[in-house]
């Protein structure tokens, strides 16, 4: 009798081990994917801000008379964000406030959008949406 309950008390006690074993996998594996997940938005939103800032760089060293358009998604990784120009920068930040980039830009007349933007220059001013 007493070898039958030394071995059910083995057999739990090997079972809790499994568990706890297969659960601090599962933890260790949640964890990594939430950092490849927070690498790749980071890497997504500094992309757009770099390819907008390239745009309005672009447009800015051509000559008058340059137009061209060019697209900016909804949203980033199912992520909405926010994006506008104000005093030289390029400011680009998620709606849960936890992931943002600031870049320098030259002087742009108008405002970005999400969508079709129609970036031009006119006489050395560079505009945005603005007809």
């Amino acid at each position: 009798m007493v070898k039958k309950s030394q071995s059910a008390i083995e057999f739990i006690i090997l079972v809790g081990l499994m568990l706890f074993l297969f659960s601090s996998f599962l933890f260790v594996f949640q964890q990594n994917l939430e950092k490849k997940i927070e690498q790749k938005r980071n890497l997504e939103i500094k992309d757009l801000a770099l390819t907008i800032q390239n745009e309005i760089n672009i447009a800015a060293e051509t000559s008058s008379g340059y137009q061209r358009s060019f697209s900016i998604p909804e949203k980033i990784i199912k992520l909405d964000y926010g994006i506008s120009v104000a005093d030289g920068f390029l400011y680009l930040n998620t709606s849960d406030s936890k992931h943002a980039i600031g870049l320098p830009i030259p002087t742009v007349i108008g405002e970005i959008q999400k969508g079709t933007n129609t970036i031009t220059k006119i006489n050395s001013t560079v505009y945005l949406n603005t007809p």
